[in-house]
């Protein structure tokens, strides 16, 4: 299923923290990937589907640098990266003794038109990955390269990454907060319910700013429900 721009317009203004919330009480707990935190962000908010990447660990006769010019590598899987997704990288369930990019592979996604990089495990050349402007959500840094404790094995198929299942076209919003996966088949539900909650809570925050108290303001009561909804209704 395709990201229209509308609704990816939509999930532009809606925090990761209303999504959780939102995904919450659809059933969804398992969404919210540990480990990759913002890195490179500038404090923007974005939206993309994810392309996934799949580490295993290491294994000495697989993980050596001359695996990097094989047709199964990160440089095979970066070639085969859309416009406009978001790359999302399974370090082997979090492995944080080998950078799993540097500088030169984020510059060439740059170049791609990819929008973003998360994952759980972390990033090598920190100081080159910054400068190529690729916006990055990570564990952290690491000197070493990828096959000093990773093999790379795969791309475009179902990973785990931070302890949460990803599917390739799972849409993916990161910012402040890191990183949630939205289903993408209740991605459009999921827009229209957040924009209805950050407009709420916005008017919430008014409400609190003119003194008035949390009981049955937060979360709303019927009476708190009727003022908001005429409140609403004046904006029209």
């Amino acid at each position: 299923m395709a990201l229209s721009p509308q609704t990816k317009a939509m999930l532009e203004g809606i925090t990761t923290a209303t999504l959780t919330t939102i995904l919450l009480k659809k059933g969804l707990r398992n969404v919210w990937l540990r480990g990759a935190m913002p890195f490179n962000t500038g404090g923007r908010r974005l939206v993309g589907p994810a392309f996934t990447l799949r580490f295993v660990p290491a294994r000495e006769d697989l993980a050596t640098p001359a695996s990097w010019a094989s047709p199964i590598s990160t440089r095979g899987a970066i070639e085969d990266m859309p416009e406009g997704v978001i790359a999302v990288i399974d370090s082997a369930g979090g492995v944080t003794d080998a950078g799993v990019f540097g500088d030169i592979l984020c510059g060439r996604m740059v170049k791609r038109g990819v929008t973003a990089l998360i994952t759980d495990g972390v990033v090598r050349d920190a100081a080159g990955v910054k400068a190529t402007g690729l916006p990055v959500w990570c564990a952290g840094v690491a000197a070493p390269p990828s096959v000093a404790g990773l093999t790379f094995v795969a791309w475009q198929e179902p990973i785990g990454c931070g302890g949460v299942a990803v599917f390739p076209n799972d849409i993916i919003v990161a910012d402040d907060d890191g990183a949630v996966l939205i289903p993408a088949d209740i991605v459009e539900a999921v827009a229209v319910e957040g924009v209805e909650q950050e407009r709420l809570e916005g008017w919430i925050v008014t409400e609190i700013e003119r003194g008035v108290p949390l009981p049955g303001l937060y979360p709303a009561n019927a009476e708190t429900k009727a003022r908001y909804e005429a409140w609403k209704a004046s904006q029209k």
